[in-house]
């Protein structure tokens, strides 16, 4: 056996590991972002980038956080591709995560109805660190890396972005308890 097949074998080695313990992360994190009908092809892509990277990618933990990366600019990627399908035909619309993806575990549905609404008002990258600390269950480290920022900025950022999903939940939650005139008359 030649040199070329030792690397090869262990290169493959390396990735069926890397499968084995990250496909159902980044399978949920394609699902929450594109829906159940492209997410596997997003992960599949994910995954065709790291079999023909396998040489450069980091070792140990800090390759949990590139494969997010790589979701991460997949899935933007996707939604870039949604949106020129969009702009010629206008039948087109986002997905929204199914219910199976929600992260809803003993929430009452109007909650959660309430949460998706206040998320829906903040900015996509508010939004999207949001999903990485809270769904998908990054560590700042790996949030700056998915991101490419610093971990301070992720602190930052995320307290910001905290504060205002709970203001956007709060004005919900208060006008769900105080219906207006028209409707109290319903």
């Amino acid at each position: 056996m030649s040199a070329s097949d030792d690397n090869t074998s262990a290169n493959q080695r390396r990735f069926d590991s890397l499968f084995e313990a990250n496909h159902p992360d980044i399978y949920r994190y394609c699902v929450r972002r594109l829906g159940p009908a492209d997410a596997e092809d997003a992960a599949a892509e994910v995954f065709a980038v790291a079999w023909r990277r396998i040489t450069e990618m980091p070792a140990g933990d800090a390759c949990r956080a590139w494969l997010f990366g790589v979701a991460y600019r997949v899935v933007g990627n996707k939604y870039r591709h949604r949106q020129r399908q969009r702009n010629s035909s206008q039948r087109l619309r986002l997905v929204r995560p199914t219910e199976t993806s929600q992260p809803s575990d003993g929430i009452p549905g109007d909650e959660i109805d309430c949460l998706y609404r206040a998320l829906d008002r903040l900015g996509a990258t508010d939004r999207e660190l949001l999903r990485l600390a809270s769904w998908d269950d990054l560590t700042r480290a790996e949030i700056a890396a998915v991101l490419h920022i610093n971990e301070n900025a992720v602190d930052q950022r995320l307290h910001r972005a905290r504060i205002r999903l709970r203001t956007h939940y709060d004005k919900l939650r208060l006008a769900q308890s105080h219906p207006t005139p028209e409707e109290a008359s319903a």
